[in-house]
């Protein structure tokens, strides 16, 4: 399946193409208990996710949205916009593994066409993931984040662990790292004129240094900082887990390495989740 919108969109349609066949590879022979497995996601077992990555794609072509009442008794329906998701997931929570297949490979081709032929500019505004309007290029990188994310979860479901280092994951390590300053700087309180790096490795490698300035406003960047406050050492899939909100920070303490000011490091690992 290729698919050659305009250049500044290619790296998102290659990852989001990449994890959504991956995906369908994954689900395809799944018998109809395994369908029913918990994933890391609250209250959403494969066929939740499943659901919900078709329902999302769906509407980013235009279909419109279930009319669909979602019970109030779902502990993990906690607010207006874990309602506004459980839509698409609930509405298919009865169908068997033939239809969800089939529907999952229907979208995909659909989706793939839409791509394919995508003349608009990536700047143009468009219905974003999240029902709010958001550029082209920004739903299409949203979209590549997600299903990469699902596919793991997926992949953590049923046992069989891969793509840590596939285009999505490339993808999901820059939007995962826009949300660090927000969380050092403001969750974390780090003092001002401070900076605290995070060293990553394992299928991804990477170090950034995030800095508040004097007015608590945090940056990220590359290059190294001679004394941090902190340096927080983790491997690539707990960093995923933790940032994406799929781990605790406790549960994985032993998996991460802290250097310098013990509490500021909690503050921050406690915060670590960046996504909805």
């Amino acid at each position: 399946m290729t698919v050659h919108p305009h250049p500044s969109l290619q790296p998102y349609a290659d990852a989001w193409t990449h994890s959504i066949e991956a995906i369908s590879e994954l689900v395809l022979p799944l018998a109809e208990g395994e369908w029913n497995r918990a994933t890391p996601c609250p209250g959403w077992s494969v066929r939740d996710v499943v659901s919900h990555i078709i329902g999302i794609e769906c509407e980013q072509l235009g279909d419109p949205r279930p009319i669909h009442t979602v019970a109030r008794d779902l502990r993990h329906v906690v607010d207006e916009f874990s309602r506004y998701m459980e839509v698409q997931v609930d509405v298919r929570r009865h169908h068997t593994a033939p239809e969800m297949t089939s529907e999952l490979e229907y979208t995909v081709i659909r989706r793939a066409r839409q791509l394919r032929n995508e003349k608009r500019d990536p700047d143009t505004m468009v219905r974003g993931p999240l029902g709010d309007q958001v550029t082209l290029e920004q739903a299409l990188r949203l979209r590549a984040f997600d299903v990469w994310i699902h596919e793991q979860d997926l992949r953590w479901a049923l046992g069989a662990p891969g793509n840590w280092d596939s285009p999505g994951a490339y993808v999901a390590r820059d939007l995962l790292l826009a949300g660090l300053p927000k969380v050092v700087a403001k969750r974390a309180g780090a003092p001002a004129n401070s900076a605290v790096v995070i060293d990553v490795h394992g299928q991804l490698e990477f170090m950034r240094t995030v800095r508040v300035d004097a007015d608590g406003r945090g940056t990220v960047d590359k290059s190294p900082s001679l004394g941090p406050a902190v340096t927080l050492t983790l491997d690539w899939e707990t960093y995923v887990r933790l940032a994406a909100g799929r781990v605790r920070a406790h549960t994985v303490a032993d998996r991460v390495k802290v250097e310098g000011d013990a509490q500021l490091a909690e503050a921050i690992l406690t915060q670590f989740s960046v996504t909805p």
